[in-house]
């Protein structure tokens, strides 16, 4: 490793170069969400007219995904472990795949061989000294799938910020392309009226010295601005965004209470805008590790008071929760619910919480229904779901029977809806 800054130069190549290696029939596993390399993915899409059956493999695809447009299918075939609105069109319309997968077991796909890994595209900082470059906002399975590629192609990039916990070192990598850009941002959500409602019922159920986990998006975000009279808060999360820098800055969350890596910034990506990616930069207390340790259930449960908050399009009156589908239609993907319901299930005074809007399509369709909708996967099983909460109040469903259920779910639904819910409820034998 002495001799790193020999070996650096003369693996740098132009993004054309790097991505000639990439052969026809390859397995491509690019970096995850706001972390993915622009300047690869663009020279492998310029190279679609040389390639056939290239499966291009992405959780959360935050750039335009030219890889699953039409006219490409020859090319590329895209396995999306996640639908994004990016590859959600290409997935409907049979021009992709989705593979369902906890998050928390994405590496094992690649570590056992079950989806083998021939290339992996990252994106890293800059070396340190001793030649190890930073994944920056990109862990969770971009280390596993490079660990595990036959070819790995980064770039090195002077705008991604260097966060603590996992690294690699530049003699695993094959090519780098040094192309400095700015990073992917994901803008604050708009938070309405119904969104502050449901954080401050959140809200209500957090108490002081808790460890968070939360979603992203404009529920987990509200959640954040009724918390500011809280004391030592702490964070273990899949990923958390711009909310958190707030709280940390007034010095509500201090994570000096966490059972578990106290004094950390605990999670295993990041998505914002430049005011988290500089907070995060060379930041001590900020440590990002893959995703099969940070969503472990096994890992999560060892925190006290552990709080879980994510959404979902549904619950029904059994508590059962789709988080993933429109009907029959994939929207999303299970992604980290369920490790976090099922770590926090297991942790000392923990709550996972299941929040979501009491309607949908502009009040017409109650979010809680006598019954999911024909087709939709059961994201959350009715055995895991702990708190469900709406604009209209929190129920704990834990040790409820189904008539005890269904009465406090629909306590909570929309009050348009409360009496059709009744009626479909006794009619169904549930009340």
């Amino acid at each position: 490793m002495n001799n790193w800054k020999n070996n650096y130069l003369e693996r740098i190549v132009t993004p054309e170069q790097a991505v000639l290696h990439i052969k026809s029939g390859d397995r491509v596993v690019i970096g995850h969400a706001c972390g993915e390399p622009p300047s690869l993915i663009e020279a492998l899409v310029n190279r679609a007219p040389d390639l056939n059956s290239v499966e291009v493999v992405h959780m959360v695809a935050m750039g335009p995904a030219k890889y699953a447009q039409p006219g490409m299918e020859e090319s590329f075939r895209h396995n999306a472990l996640f639908i994004g609105s990016s590859t959600r069109k290409a997935f409907e319309e049979k021009r992709a795949d989705f593979t369902p997968c906890f998050f928390s077991e994405i590496p094992r796909l690649f570590k056992n061989n079950i989806l083998p890994v021939d290339v992996a595209l990252i994106q890293i900082t800059p070396p340190d000294e001793q030649g190890y470059c930073s994944f920056g906002i990109s862990v969770d399975y971009t280390q596993a799938a490079t660990e595990c590629a036959k070819l790995v192609i980064a770039q090195v990039n002077s705008y991604m910020p260097r966060t603590g916990g996992a690294k690699i070192h530049l003699d695993k990598i094959n090519f780098i392309v040094e192309k400095d850009e700015p990073l992917i941002e994901l803008k604050p959500p708009k938070i309405g009226e119904v969104e502050k409602a449901i954080g401050e019922n959140v809200a209500e159920l957090v108490q002081d010295g808790a460890t968070l986990q939360l979603g992203i998006g404009a529920i987990p975000d509200a959640v954040l601005l009724f918390l500011k009279e809280k004391k030592d808060l702490g964070i273990h999360s899949e990923m958390f965004s711009d909310g958190v820098v707030a709280l940390a800055e007034a010095g509500v969350i201090t994570n000096r209470k966490k059972t578990l890596n106290p004094g950390k910034f605990m999670a295993t990506f990041l998505m914002g805008t430049r005011k988290l990616y500089d907070f995060v930069n060379n930041n001590p207390t900020v440590e990002l590790h893959s995703v099969d340790y940070v969503n472990d259930p096994y890992v999560i449960g060892q925190h006290e008071a552990m709080i879980s908050i994510n959404s979902a399009l549904q619950v029904d009156l059994m508590g059962q929760v789709n988080a993933e589908m429109i009907g029959s239609r994939q929207f999303s993907a299970v992604g980290g619910q369920v490790d976090y319901v099922r770590g926090t299930s297991r942790s000392l005074n923990g709550k996972s919480i299941i929040a979501l809007p009491s309607t949908a399509a502009g009040g017409k369709i109650s979010r809680i229904a006598c019954e999911l909708d024909r087709g939709a996967a059961v994201t959350t099983s009715r055995n895991d779901v702990h708190y469900v909460i709406t604009e209209y109040g929190a129920v704990n469903l834990r040790g409820k029977s189904l008539r005890q259920r269904a009465e406090a779910l629909i306590s909570i639904a929309h009050p348009d809806f409360r009496v059709s819910l009744m009626d479909e409820a006794k009619e169904k034998g549930i009340l």
